[in-house]
């Protein structure tokens, strides 16, 4: 193994909003999806089905204050 392959590769951040943007974008698509799923469900399931969409939504906060570090790099 030469030196060469022992470097660690450059940081390439060029598309990470873009990608942050596309996350955002799913994770908001799949509330969506459970809440109309959530319509038919009750008790146990339900409860934790609203539990993952606070994560969701925790996620999706996240998502967009690393969007805003990224336009500001």
């Amino acid at each position: 193994m030469t030196d060469k392959d022992k470097r660690p590769k450059p940081d390439d951040r060029s598309d990470n909003y873009e990608k942050l943007q596309s996350m955002v974008e799913d994770t908001a698509q799949n509330i969506e999806k459970s809440e109309e799923t959530m319509e038919h469900l009750s008790g146990k399931e339900k409860a934790a089905l609203k539990e993952k969409n606070e994560r969701r939504e925790a996620a999706i906060n996240s998502f967009e204050q690393e969007m805003e570090d990224e336009s500001n790099h």
